[in-house]
C-alpha cells in the first residue's frame, strides 16, 4: 500500500469524553516479544497501561513507524542488551492524539494530533495503543500528513537531518554520496541534502532511480549493475546507511572521497573499524546516533507543510501483523517507510 503526502486522519478532532482519563482502560493491546529471536517472537498481548508522570504526555497511538533498529533489537542485536524485562514492546516512532498533557497551561492540549520519538528501550516502545513521552520529544504533526503517514517520519527524518545537516553541513556545491537512498532515512537524506544545495549522488536499485531524481538526486547509481566506486570520485561527504554489512559497502566508499573528506556512518554495529579504516586513508569519519529532539522535528514539520519534503509510506500493517511487518523490514527492499496501524486495534 502506498500513501501519498496528503490525507485526513480518522482521529482528527476527537471528543474530549472519548479521551478522558476517566474512560481509559487499565490495560492496552501491544505487539510484544517475550524473548529475542526471529520475527515470529512478535505477538499481541494485553499489557498494563503506561502511567504518565511529571512533564510527560499520554498519547493515544494511531501509527507506529518501523526502523531497522527494531528488527536488530528483536533479533538480540541492536540495543537488546538494554531491554529491562519481558514482555517488551518495541518501537520508537509514533503518531497519535494527546490524552493528557503535563499541566493545564501546556502548549500541547488533549485532542492535539502529535508525533515524535521514544528512547526505547529506556522504557517501553511504541507498538502499543498508548505511550507516555517527555513533552520535549514530540510536537504537533504536519497538517499535510495523515497520522499514519506522520508515524513514518520522526526517527528516519531526525537521523537524516543529523547526518546531512548537523554533521555534514550540507551546502551549495557540496558533492554528497548517499547509500541506501531509497530507504526510510535515505529518502529524507536525499531531500535535505538537495534542499540545502548539495549535489546528490544516490545509490539504489534501478526501480527507484526516477523517484530519487524527483526527490532531488542529481545522479543515481544502480548498485545491482555497477560498482559505485567505479562511477564516482572526489566527493566531499558519504552518508553511509549500510556500513560493511553487505559487499563491504563502507570500505569501498572510502576511495570515493577526496582527501580530508567526511564519511558519516549510522547503522549500529555495521562497521566497527570505520574510524581507523578512514584515518589510514586520510579521511575523516564519524558514527551517528539520533536524538529525539522535538525542536529539530518542528523544523522538519515546516518543510513538510511547505511541500519541500515528502514522506513515502510503502506499506501499512495492522498491529497484529507486526511479525509480517518485520519480515518486510528485514527484506531490505522497502521504498521509504513501513508503518503499523495501531488505531484500528482500539
Amino acid at each position: 500500500m502506498t500513501h501519498q503526502t496528503t490525507g485526513v486522519s480518522h482521529l482528527s478532532n476527537p471528543k474530549a469524553d472519548v479521551l478522558s482519563r476517566d474512560n481509559l482502560p487499565t490495560t492496552m493491546t501491544a505487539a510484544v516479544i517475550d524473548s529475542t529471536g526471529s520475527a515470529e517472537v512478535l505477538h499481541t498481548a494485553d499489557v498494563p497501561m503506561p502511567i504518565r508522570i511529571n512533564a510527560e504526555v499520554l498519547v493515544k497511538v494511531a501509527g507506529a513507524g518501523l526502523n531497522p533498529l527494531d528488527a536488530k533489537t528483536r533479533a538480540g542485536r541492536g540495543v537488546a542488551a538494554a531491554i529491562p524485562s519481558f514482555p517488551y514492546i518495541l518501537g520508537q516512532d509514533f503518531s497519535g492524539v494527546v490524552v493528557e498533557a503535563p499541566y493545564e497551561g501546556h502548549f500541547l492540549k488533549p485532542g492535539d494530533e502529535v508525533y515524535g520519538m521514544l528512547t526505547a528501550p529506556r522504557g517501553q516502545g511504541s507498538y502499543a495503543e498508548y505511550v507516555t513521552v517527555p513533552s520535549l520529544q514530540l510536537c504537533k504533526k504536519p497538517g499535510r500528513l495523515s497520522l499514519i503517514e506522520a508515524a513514518g517520519v520522526p526517527l528516519a527524518a531526525l537521523t537524516a537531518w543529523g547526518m546531512v545537516v548537523d554533521v555534514a553541513k550540507a551546502h551549495e556545491g557540496q558533492r554528497m554520496l548517499i547509500h541506501a537512498a531509497s530507504g526510510g532515512v535515505g529518502h529524507f537524506a536525499v531531500q535535505f541534502a538537495a534542499y540545502f544545495g548539495a549535489y546528490v549522488i544516490a545509490t539504489s536499485s534501478a526501480r527507484n532511480a526516477s523517484w530519487l531524481r524527483e526527490l532531488g538526486a542529481a545522479e543515481v547509481i544502480d548498485y545491482t549493475t555497477k560498482n559505485f566506486e567505479d562511477e564516482v570520485s572526489n566527493v566531499d561527504v558519504v552518508i553511509d546507511l549500510i556500513g560493511n554489512t553487505h559487499n563491504d559497502t563502507g570500505t569501498r566508499s572510502l576511495p570515493t572521497l577526496r582527501p580530508g573528506g567526511l564519511l558519516v556512518n549510522a547503522p549500529t554495529g555495521s562497521w566497527p573499524t570505520v574510524i581507523e579504516d578512514a584515518h589510514r586513508l586520510g579521511i575523516r569519519a564519524t558514527t551517528y546516533k539520533v536524538s529525539p529532539d522535538a525542536s529539530t522535528l518542528t523544523i522538519i514539520t515546516r518543510l513538510i507543510n511547505s511541500g519541500d519534503v515528502l514522506v513515502h509510506v510503502d506499506e501499512v500493517f495492522d498491529l497484529a501483523d507486526a511479525a509480517a511487518a518485520h519480515r518486510a523490514l528485514e527484506s531490505g527492499h522497502t521504498r521509504g517507510k513501513l508503518v503499523l496501524n495501531v488505531a484500528d486495534q482500539i
